[in-house]
Order: C-alpha cells, then structure tokens, then sequence
C-alpha cells in the first residue's frame, strides 16, 4: 500500500511516514490503557479488592466510561483551541491518572485515578482523528486510515504480553509507570514536531448550545438512535468478553502464563475482519453485513450457552472457547464501523459534533451494560456465554426493525 500523500503530510510538519506513526501512535492509547492491564488484574484484585476479586474488572470499566465522557467534548474544544493544546491537554490528564493508579492503596482511588486517565486519552483518540481529517479528504483518508489501523491493529495482540513482562520484572504498578513513559513520548512527539492543523480563521466558539442542539438533532432521528442502540449492545459484547477474559482463561482453565500469547493470536487472526468488510461492504452493504454477523453471533453464544452446561474434556472445551472469542473479536471487526458510517450517513452537516455524541453515548451506554455481566463471572464461562446471547438476540431485533422502517420509507 502506498504512503500518504506527500504535499498533505508536509503540512503537518513531518514526512509521510513519521505522521502515520504518530498518528497511529495516538491511537493506540486507548488500546495499550486497556489491554496492557488484563494480566494484571488477579494481582490488583488480591490487594486492593481481596473480598471480591471480580471488582477488579472495574478497572477496565472506569476508564472507558472515563473516555467515553471525554469523546463528547474533546472534539468542540479541539475546534476551538486548536489541534495540538488539546492532544496535549489529553496528555497531561492522561498522566496525572496513570500517576494516581499508580499510588492508590484502595480501590476506589484507583477507579477514579482510571475515571481521570480515560478523560485523558480522550484528547489523542478523538482530536487524532480531527487531525487527519484536517490533512485528508476522500480516498486519500481513507488510504491513510487503512494504513494506520493496520499498525493499530497489532497492539491489542502484544499489549497483554507488554503488561506481563512489566509484571515479571517489577509488580502490577509498573504497568501505570509504562503509561506514563508511552504518553510522555506521543505527547513530546507532537509537541515536537507536529504542526497546528487548524488554522485560527476555521476555530469557532465553544458553546453549550450547539452541542444540545446536535444531540436533540442526532436522537431525532430514528435510524440513528437503532444504530446507537445497536452499536452500544455490540460494544457491550466487545467490553464484557475483555473484562471477564482473564479470569476464564485463569480460573475457569488454569492457563494464566499463556493468556497474553492466546490472546495475540486471537487478535492478530481478528484483524482480517476489517480486510473482509472492505471486501464485501461496497457490494452487499453495511447494514446487511452486521445483521448477517449477529445472527452468527447468536447460533455461536447459544451453542456456547448450552456448552456451559455440559461436562466436556478441558482440552476441547478450551478450543471451543478460543474458537467463539474469536468470533466475537471478529464480530467486532464487521459491526462497530460499519454501525458508526450509518448512524453518521443522515449527519453530514453536523458530522464532527455527530461524532463525538455518537462515539461518546454508545461507549458510556455500553459499559452501563457490560459491567454486570463482568462482575457476574461465576468460575464459568455461563455468565459471559448467557450475557452475549441476550446482548446479540436484542441487537439483532433492532437491526430487523431497521430494515423494516428503511422499508417503509423507500419511494
């Protein structure tokens, strides 16, 4: 794939190639914040939660709904304030979090050290994206994007062996201290030698107002709020299987030291679901992509559902188990984007302020959901096999109802 272009890349200060990286950089710190803490959470959970091991999960939950409040206002701060203070102002948030959970001797005060860093890693996930849209247009963002969600793609697969190996040669709260050194150096980076990408003639004020009125505008509209409903339930999925993951593969199979390499291997394989939705999107459309891929959804849980009840082999059972987690991290691959361009199709006129409402609403709705089934880990997969289903059957419904009101109103 060729780089990006040139002319465009130059006006961000650097060549092609450094901007890809930074960007794509910016954009794994959600997944690095995220995924780097799973092999760490029987270890925190011994410490600061050792009557109820499963709390430890909300650690996971507290920075992405910290995130998700953070998505809804980082975009219109960065359309006033310019590029750059934002990603940085992220940054600095970021840091004094990971600073926070690193110091916590309670639980509570890690949730809300990691409330405080998801806020954070708001600025370089949302205004990240502004930047290219800043610098791109058309298919040469879009040949960007694919570029940088190839590199983005492979942190989730070493972000767990990262967070082990930092545990093997310190304990669970050097992970925070990593955070620090990796957003220290995306942060120095673009302070550096990324250039503002929005000039002051294009910044406009922030006001309450407009953001009200975008989402009075954005839940007027039917086919988007089914297309937020339907991308917070495939969130939930996403977000209940990380949180009760390690505990399965710890408790449920005793296979704690091969977690991180079992999970890669699933995330790199997962990854070709973006290759397969470019493939087949154009020709048989988003809408009839996501519904195909929830009614699997659906078969697979409720095989899993009926598994969970039966005594198996440890050994096949643990294959069954990497074959449907993998179904879900490639579900994901095939509904969120795909969800997001339809809810995003009648709002081109609001599209950034569409954006971050949509963005922030399905990831903080989300968590709402996937929290419970999380914590109702039972030494079994049963809970999350039970969750999924329910989560899957509901948001197929509304991908049904959908096509019958899209039906409804064709000339």
């Amino acid at each position: 794939m060729s780089a990006p272009d040139a002319t465009e890349a130059h006006r961000a200060g650097m060549t092609p190639a450094e901007f890809v990286a930074l960007m794509a950089m910016l954009f794994a710190t959600v997944a690095f914040s995220i995924d780097a803490m799973l092999p760490a959470l029987p270890e925190i959970g011994a410490e600061l939660s050792p009557d109820n091991l499963n709390r430890a999960q909300l650690i996971l939950t507290a920075f992405v709904i910290g995130m998700g409040l953070g998505t809804f206002v980082t975009g219109p701060l960065s359309d006033t304030l310019g590029r750059k203070p934002v990603i940085l102002g992220g940054a600095a948030l970021y840091i004094a979090g990971a600073f926070a959970a690193w110091a916590a001797q309670s639980l509570e005060l890690m949730l809300a050290a990691r409330l405080v860093q998801g806020l954070g890693a708001a600025g370089p996930r949302v205004v990240g994206m502004a930047v290219i849209r800043d610098l791109y247009a058309g298919r040469h963002m879009a040949r960007l994007m694919s570029i940088v969600m190839m590199i983005f793609t492979l942190v989730p697969a070493i972000a767990p062996l990262l967070g082990a190996g930092i545990i093997a040669i310190s304990d669970w709260r050097g992970i925070f201290l990593a955070f620090v050194l990796f957003s220290l150096l995306g942060a120095g980076w673009t302070g550096l030698r990324l250039e503002e990408t929005l000039s002051p003639d294009r910044r406009r004020p922030f006001r309450l107002g407009p953001i009200w009125a975008a989402l009075r505008e954005i839940l007027g509209h039917p086919m988007v709020r089914i297309t937020i409903a339907t991308q917070t339930l495939c969130f939930a999925m996403l977000f209940s299987t990380i949180s009760s993951v390690q505990q399965i593969y710890d408790i449920t199979f005793g296979r704690a030291d091969s977690f991180p390499l079992w999970f890669g291997a699933i995330c790199i394989v997962s990854a070709s679901a973006s290759f397969v939705n470019a493939a087949l999107v154009v020709r048989l459309g988003m809408r009839f992509l996501v519904t195909v891929m929830l009614s699997a959804q659906v078969v697979f849980s409720g095989i899993m559902l009926v598994l969970s009840q039966v005594p198996l082999p440890e050994t096949l059972a643990f294959g069954f188990f990497l074959a449907w987690q993998t179904t879900l991290f490639f579900q994901a691959g095939l509904t969120l984007g795909n969800l997001n361009a339809m809810g995003m199709e009648p709002l081109g006129h609001i599209a950034g302020m569409a954006a971050s409402i949509i963005g922030g609403l399905a990831t903080v709705l989300s968590m709402a959901v996937a929290a419970p089934i999380g914590l109702g880990f039972d030494g079994t997969w049963f809970p999350l096999s039970l969750g999924v289903f329910v989560l899957a059957l509901a948001a197929l419904g509304l991908m049904l109802w959908l096509r019958k009101i899209e039906e409804r109103t064709l000339p």
